[in-house]
This record gives structure tokens, C-alpha cells and sequence, in this order.
């Protein structure tokens, strides 16, 4: 602030800050609805902290550094608690939790303190009221002194026990936070998105928004979960240790984090929250950070409280790995399949100690489901080594200035038309060099052009060199140019060369298959040679001549249709003319064969299984499993058994491979 500033200035500016913490805190936790990040609001409480500790005559009874939290919302029952549910202060520097173990230890005047060291959930904090060893009243935090009334919703928390395991005691009060695990949040909005209903940005979101359903019911249906942590009023019960504390209320029935730890060295409190830090993302559950406590019960007591937290223990939080920005722009990134993914261009934020300023949304169907518009303020995540992403929208930051984004419907790498496949809109040119080096892997591939020595590091160098821009190119290479790539010797550069003029003598169903075509695997690449004969007969079907074929359906034909309009394709299908790539033409088939035949092959035969289905269905035919009255052919090979005997007995007509291979000859 500065020592120039006037005392009504300064006043002001207070005032400002207290007002902008109220407006965060109702936001968080009575709408559930947060308009910063957690980091964010720290950052301004700790500034408000500074500025009262330097004016402490300037302190009102309002401030909420003076408070614990929030208000409870008005539609539940109030519920007061008996001891304060305090916050903690918390600090996210190795200096400044060090510089809290210094401040312990000089307090108490002792050398040594043992700590015990708990997971920070990322949920909300609950206080669960047992008498006689029964759970009779359930509340909220809300302001630390009051919180709601929720009782009938936590009896719905099948981790949290309606008696306790235990002697009876009179009373005990237990602390701890309700959360949803991970991977059932994400199961959870994958069903409401199903719905149609509003999805929420996190599991504590989730969690909070759960919780605190006026109809229990829904509260019952969602995934929570409990973990407890300490205890407030308690009679009938003592303890000399956190540590204790924990272990009793695990023995007694309730879910206690499997990370606590006690340590004696305060490094090892250190290590210890590195260690975690590492292995977050593998948890099912959210935590923030680690909370550091004093272990020993009477220097608790000793240490005390500040106005809103104890003295005696402190939140150790992690980097956040949530934060506010502004969407600047969105653009489309074209993947190596050819996949267009939308991209917001953000204003450049820190994030686990990185700065982010692209974050995927994904695809047209998840950007419109979030209804994100450039311009708008939205939460970003990066967890681990996920790319960043956006989670959600704050809709009550927009200023009607926002534009709304829609997905081109031409590639913006190469100007080719894209197919939208349920959420997925896909680029089907040839030629596009986003995806070339995927194409030409496929295309040279056993099944495709069958390129020996043609491999995945080779093309990579091709392409990264640029001594070539479409699989065209391959057949115009040199030898030197082959040479000019890494660990590439003459053997190898002879080898490649040979095996480009070799494929060059393809079959019409390879070179079908080798293009990629969206839809069109090696079986239905023979389908179209046979039943089109000629590469320009198939660029000139229509929709009915190619639905006409057996297997090939609605979208498949469209998808074939689609790839031969392309310019980029008859391009690339003239210069693998011009290159000497040719296949032997025959005539297109006017009629299936074995239409409507069908045969079942058993025992050992020398054709594969999956080759012999192949030929009888590219002729019409059909293969089933078992046999039956409608059996046509059972093919018997050797060691021939049930299915064999079934045909005798049903008079189903029995063959041979070779008399198999007399029918299909010339087919």
C-alpha cells in the first residue's frame, strides 16, 4: 500500500477488501458457485491481514478476518456448535512452514515437537453429533460458530456411522469432511450430462452441492463419502495426542485417511509433503495440500487460538492447480488423425508453477455443453500432466461483449471438408500435413501398400525434411535422398527402394485400403475392387451403386462419396498414376455368387478362418457358427468333430477345402 497513502485512503481501501471477501465468500459457499480461485482469495486475505496488522485501529467486528467463514443458507435450520469449527491459516512455501515450527517451538520453549501430517480434503467440513454412541444431529461449518441443520442428508452417507463401535459414551462430536472420490464425480456428471442437467465444475462443487439438497433423496442417490479428523466436545473420552484421536475414532467405525503420519523431525514433515504432492493425481480424492498439527493435546492448549485459527496448526497447501482467466480467442488445432479440437487462447495464468495460456475444450459437442465464448472468464485446470483444460464458465462475469465460437466446416491446415462422427469432426484430406505422417504410416503398412523398411522413424525424417508432402512422393524419391537421413546406410536406402517399386504392382483393394478412407478397412476396400472393378468407376459411383453392396452401408458410402470430391484427391490419385503405380484392372461383379448360401467351416483346414469368411462374403455368402437346417455348406478339415456330425445327421451337404476352393474359384 505504501507509507504515502492518507488514513481515509487507506480506510477505503479496506473497506474495499472487506466488501470483495464477503462477495467471494457468499459466492463459495452459500451459491456454491466461485467467481475466483482459492489462491486468489488467499492472495486478498492475506493482504487484508497485512493491512489491519499495520492499522489495527482500523479493525471493525465485521471483518472477516475477524469471522471464521460464511453464513449458513437460509432454507436449512441452524445448528450452533459448542466449540468454534475453525479455519486454518495456510501457507504454501517451505520458508513460511518452516517459519511455523520455528514460532511452535519458541512458544513452548521446547526443541523438538512431534507432528502429525493429514491430507487436506477438498470437500466440505462437517460436525457429526453423537449421543449414548447414536448420531442425532449432522451441521455444516457455516460461520464456524453456526451451521446448518443437515442431518437427514448426512444419514444418507453410507461411511458415516449411525452408531458409533464402542462403549456408550454421553457425548462426542466429531469432525471431518465429506467428499465425492474422483472417479465417481466423473460418473456422476457423465449422468446428469446424459440428463440434460446442470453439471458441476469439481467433485467439491459436487460435494457441496449434494450435501445441502433440500430432498434427501438426492442427497441419498449421490456418491458421498466421509473422512474424519478430529473431535470438539467430547465426555466420557480423553486424549493426550492428535494421534490418538485419530486412531479411537477409526477403531470406533469411521474412515481415517490412509496418509496421516506422525513425525518427530520436522524434515521429515517436509519430505513427507513432497512425497504426497507427487502421487496426488493418483488418489481418488481431491486434496489441496497437507495440514501439519501439533500432536501433543496440552500444547495445543497451550498455543491457543488467533482470532479465526489455531495456533497450533497450519494448512500446507500444494500449487493450485485451478485458476481464473480470460478466454482471448478460441482456434482449431488439427490432430495427427485428423481430429479439429478446439483451443482457448487464454490470457497467460500461473498454474502448479506453470504458465498456461492454451487449454483444450475438447470437441464442438463438450465447447457447447459449457458454452464457452471468447471473452468469457472461466476456470482452467491442469492436473498432473493432463493438458490444460477449461471447467467451467463464470456466466456472472459476462458483459454481453462475449462472441460465441462455431467450428469451420473446412479444414483450416489444408481446406478440405470435414465429416462431423458424433462429437468428433474429422479432416478427410489427403494431403493435409497435420495428419501426413499417420497417413503414410497407414499407407505403407503390411496390410496397405506393404512398404518394407518404410518404418515409422523413416517417415517421420520424410516429413520433418520435407522431401515429401503426400504418399505420391514416396515413389519419386531417390536413393540420395534416402541417404541424407539419419542411421541410414546404402543397404538399407537399396532395401526401401526395392520394396517402393515392388508396391508400386499393387492390387486395386490395397491401394483402396492404403488412401484411408474414413470407414473403409481392408474387407470393405475388397468389397468396392470387386464389385467396381477400376479406381475411376468407384470415384464415379453414386449413393445407390455403392448401398447396393452387401456390408456397405449408409455411412460408409457417404464417406467414400465425400473422399473422392475432394480436389486433394484426384491430386494425389494422378500423381501415384504419374509415378507408375498401377493395379490389374478386371471386370466389375454383376452378380454375388453365393448369395444367399451359407457355410460353416469345422475341423482343420490351411486357409485362415478369418480369409475364408472373407471370400464367401465378398461373393454374397455368409459364415455362421453352428450348423442348421438353413446351412448351405459345412467345409470339413481334418479332425472334424460335432458340427460334422451334426451335418450328417441333418443332411447338410459336407465339402472339402479343396471342393470349397473349386466353388469360390473365379468368383
Amino acid at each position: 500500500m505504501g507509507g504515502e497513502r492518507g488514513k481515509e485512503t487507506v480506510t477505503g481501501y479496506i473497506a474495499q477488501l472487506r466488501a470483495k471477501i464477503h462477495y467471494h465468500n457468499y459466492r463459495y459457499y452459500v451459491l456454491d458457485e466461485p467467481e475466483i480461485s482459492d489462491a486468489e482469495y488467499d492472495r486478498i486475505f492475506v493482504e487484508l491481514e497485512e493491512l489491519e496488522s499495520k492499522y489495527p485501529e482500523l479493525i471493525t467486528p465485521d471483518s472477516p478476518t475477524q469471522r471464521i467463514g460464511a453464513k449458513p443458507v437460509a432454507e436449512f435450520g441452524t445448528y450452533e456448535h459448542s466449540i468454534p469449527m475453525l479455519s486454518l491459516n495456510s501457507v504454501n512455501t517451505e520458508m513460511a512452514v518452516r517459519d511455523f515450527d520455528e514460532r511452535v517451538r519458541r512458544m513452548l520453549g521446547v526443541e523438538e515437537i512431534e507432528y502429525v501430517v493429514e491430507p487436506k480434503i477438498d470437500g466440505l467440513a462437517m460436525e457429526l453429533v453423537y449421543e449414548n454412541g447414536v448420531f442425532i444431529v449432522g451441521s455444516t461449518r457455516g460461520d464456524g460458530k453456526t451451521g446448518e441443520n443437515i442431518t437427514q442428508n448426512l444419514k444418507t452417507v453410507k461411511t458415516l456411522p449411525l452408531c458409533i463401535l464402542s462403549e456408550t459414551v454421553p457425548l462426542l462430536e466429531v469432525r471431518g469432511e465429506v467428499f465425492i472420490p474422483v472417479s465417481k464425480f466423473k460418473e456422476l456428471n457423465d449422468l446428469l450430462g446424459a440428463k440434460g442437467a446442470k453439471m458441476f465444475a469439481n467433485p467439491r462443487n459436487a460435494a457441496a452441492g449434494s450435501v445441502r439438497q433440500l430432498d434427501s433423496r438426492v442427497t441419498a442417490a449421490r456418491p458421498l463419502d466421509f473422512f474424519a479428523y478430529g473431535i470438539g466436545r467430547t465426555e466420557g473420552e480423553t486424549f493426550s495426542t492428535q494421534w490418538d484421536v485419530l486412531m479411537h475414532l477409526r477403531k470406533i467405525g469411521f474412515k481415517v485417511s490412509p496418509l496421516i503420519r506422525r513425525f518427530k523431525e520436522f524434515e521429515d514433515v517436509i519430505t513427507y509433503h513432497e512425497e504426497v504432492k507427487e502421487k496426488r493425481d493418483e488418489l481418488d480424492y481431491e486434496i489441496d495440500g497437507m495440514v501439519v498439527k501439533v500432536n501433543l493435546i496440552e500444547y495445543q492448549e497451550r498455543l491457543g487460538l488467533i482470532s479465526r485459527s489455531p495456533r497450533w496448526a497450519i494448512a500446507y497447501k500444494f500449487p493450485a492447480r485451478e485458476e481464473f482467466t480470460t478466454v482471448n480467442d478460441i482456434v482449431v488445432q488439427v490432430g495427427r488423425t485428423g481430429a479439429l479440437t478446439p483451443v482457448a487462447i487464454l490470457a497467460p495464468v500461473q498454474i502448479s508453477g506453470v504458465t498456461v495460456s492454451r487449454a483444450t475444450l475438447h470437441n464442438e459437442d463438450e465447447l457447447r455443453r459449457k458454452d464457452v465464448r471468447i471473452g468469457d472468464t472461466v476456470v482452467v485446470e491442469r492436473a498432473g500432466d493432463v493438458i490444460p483444460e477449461v471447467v467451467s464458465v463464470i456466466k456472472s462475469k459476462r458483459t454481453g461483449a462475449e462472441k460465441e465460437f462455431r467450428m469451420p466446416d473446412r479444414c483450416p491446415i489444408c481446406g478440405a471438408e470435414v465429416l462431423k462422427e458424433g462429437p468428433i469432426v474429422r479432416c478427410i484430406g489427403v494431403s493435409c500435413t497435420a495428419q501426413l505422417k499417420e497417413r503414410l504410416k497407414h499407407f505403407a503398412s503390411l496390410r496397405a501398400m506393404n512398404i518394407d523398411g518404410l518404418g515409422e522413424k523413416v517417415i517421420e525424417q520424410l516429413c520433418d525434411r520435407e522431401l515429401i508432402s503426400d504418399a505420391a512422393d514416396l515413389f519419386f524419391l531417390t536413393k540420395r535422398d534416402l541417404l541424407k537421413l539419419d542411421r541410414m546406410g546404402d543397404k538399407s536406402a537399396r532395401k526401401i527402394m526395392n520394396a517402393l517399386e515392388k508396391s508400386k504392382h499393387a492390387t486395386l483393394s490395397r491401394l483402396i485400403y492404403a488412401l484411408g478412407i474414413r470407414h473403409v478397412g481392408a474387407h470393405t476396400a475388397t468389397l468396392l475392387a470387386d464389385n467396381f472393378g477400376d479406381m475411376k468407376a468407384l470415384q464415379n459411383a453414386g449413393y445407390d451403386d455403392l448401398v447396393s453392396i452387401l456390408e456397405v452401408g449408409p455411412e460408409v458410402a457417404k464417406s467414400v462419396i465425400l473422399f473422392f470430391e475432394q480436389g486433394g484427391t484426384k491430386d494425389l490419385l494422378g500423381e501415384l498414376e504419374r509415378a507408375g503405380v498401377w493395379y490389374e484392372k478386371k471386370e466389375a461383379a454383376t452378380e454375388a455368387k453365393l448369395k444367399g448360401q451359407t457355410f460353416v467351416f469345422t475341423g482343420r483346414i490351411t486357409i485362415a478362418r478369418e480369409e475364408a469368411k472373407s471370400l464367401v462374403e465378398q461373393l454374397g455368402g455368409k459364415v455362421a457358427s453352428s450348423v442348421s437346417k438353413k446351412t448351405d455348406y459345412v467345409v470339413a478339415g481334418e479332425e472334424a468333430g460335432s458340427k460334422r456330425e451334426k451335418a450328417e445327421k441333418l443332411g447338410v451337404r459336407l465339402i472339402s477345402e479343396a471342393e470349397f476352393m473349386e466353388i469360390i474359384k473365379d468368383g
